[in-house]
This record gives C-alpha cells, structure tokens and sequence, in this order.
C-alpha cells in the first residue's frame, strides 16, 4: 500500500472530495483524521472508516491547530495535510456583493489554508522528515465566473498561496501542491449542473472530455501528489478539468 504508516489530516473530510480523499489515503495504509464543520456527517463518515475526526471551522486559527495537535495526539505525527475545506458564495453581480460574503468565502477557503498549512508545516518541522501539504484550488483560480468573484478570488489565491509555501518550505523537505478540478459531481456540483439543464449544457459546453469528474478522479489526484511518486513535483496546481483550461471555444453537447 501506497501510503502505509503515513499520518494525514483532512478538512472538509465529511463529503464530497474530502470524503473521497480520505477514502482513498485509507485504503492505501494511511492513518487519516478528518476534519470538518458538520459534526453529524463527520461523525458518521469517520465511524465508518474507523478513523478519528475534529469538528472545527478550518478558518479559525485555535480550530486549525487543534486538527493538528488531535493528529499528533491519535497518531504521533502528521505527514500529509490536505486543505480541503471550502464553500462557494451566493451569485451576485460583482456590484451587489455584500462585503460580509466576500470575507466569509475567503476565510473559509483561503485563511483556511494559510492556518492549516502553517501549523501543519510547524510541526513536520519539529519532527523532522519533511511532509506533503496540498491545497484544494479550482479551474476557477484561472477562469473567472463574474457571479463568483470571492470563489474566483480565494481559489487564485490558493494556487498563489501554494507556490509561496512551496519555495519557502522547501528547505525543510516539505512539498507543497494545489489540486484545481473542473466540474465534479459532489453533491454539491450534482445539485448547481444535474438539476438545472442549461446548467448542464454550458458546462458540459466547455468540457473537452464531454463528461464530468467524479471525487474518486480527484481523490486519485492528491494520493499522487502524496505518495513519492510525485517526489520532484512542488509549487504546482494540477487541474483534473477534461481539458476546460486548455479550450478556447465551446464543444457540441448531446
């Protein structure tokens, strides 16, 4: 197994990519505790996996250390740190958007990484051996949606964010990578693309692949970026989009 006696800790870890993430690491020998807002769902998916949880907004600092400091506690180290956790903001016209929204979507989504990463980092630090940090970023850090302008901005940052750690823990033999997917079919994206047919169509539009990804494609995503065999791979995004990045005009859509 991949990832045997390896130690991580994941936010957003109740659902969607997260879920799938944690999924996968487990499967592969890791030691995971799983992080997440909703403690009702985390409990359950971490029972299930026979893994430990922490309930915690990863956008508050005293949270963010804690799912590092559980970590150590049920494991004696930590490895890897996926920085998953991450919410979209309500459509709105770049004029209307309410100030309040703009800062909860880039604590949620960007400070979230910035706690995470920098209390991750501190203690692969003091335990020597270096370690793996990938951010979650989006196709959206490069292509920008004008009804999502916090989303778009919180997820450049990400990828800004990534390079930043990369090079300044580099020295320490931690490595650190973001992940920028396209339309996945979490729960979430099922409800914003399957249930609303020009939806569909205009993402499917810009999607040379002509299908949607699925959790498990970008799940398999970070387990590569966790594993050596990405050894020499640091400071990147890696986008799983079916090719949207790459398409400067649209495909016909069944």
């Amino acid at each position: 197994m991949r990832l045997e006696g390896k130690v991580a800790a994941i936010t957003g870890a109740a659902k969607g990519i997260g879920l799938a993430i944690a999924d996968k690491f487990v499967a592969e020998g890791a030691k995971v505790v799983m992080g997440d807002i909703d403690a009702e769902v985390l409990a359950q998916e971490a029972g299930r996996l026979g893994m430990p949880y922490d309930v915690g907004d990863a956008g508050m600092k005293a949270d963010a250390d804690r799912l590092v400091v559980r970590t150590v506690e049920a494991f004696g180290r930590i490895d890897i740190m996926v920085s998953n956790a991450g919410i979209t903001n309500k459509p709105a016209e770049f004029v209307d958007l309410p100030e309040e929204e703009f800062d909860r979507v880039i604590r949620i989504n960007l400070k979230s990484q910035f706690l995470t990463g920098q209390a991750a980092a501190r203690q692969m630090i003091a335990q020597g051996g270096g370690g793996v940090i990938i951010n979650m970023s989006s196709v959206n850090s490069r292509l920008a949606i004008p009804t999502l302008t916090p989303y778009a901005v919180s997820k450049a940052g990400s990828t800004q964010l990534t390079n930043v750690m990369a090079i300044s823990l580099g020295g320490h033999g931690i490595r650190v990578n973001a992940i920028g997917p396209g339309t996945i079919l979490t729960e979430l994206g099922r409800k914003a693309v399957l249930g609303d047919e020009a939806a569909r169509v205009r993402a499917l539009s810009r999607t040379p692949i002509r299908r949607f990804g699925t959790p498990e494609e970008v799940a398999t995503v970070a387990l590569f970026l966790a594993t050596d065999d990405s050894s020499y791979i640091t400071g990147q995004t890696i986008y799983p989009d079916g090719g949207r990045l790459g398409l400067n005009y649209t495909v016909p859509v069944e």
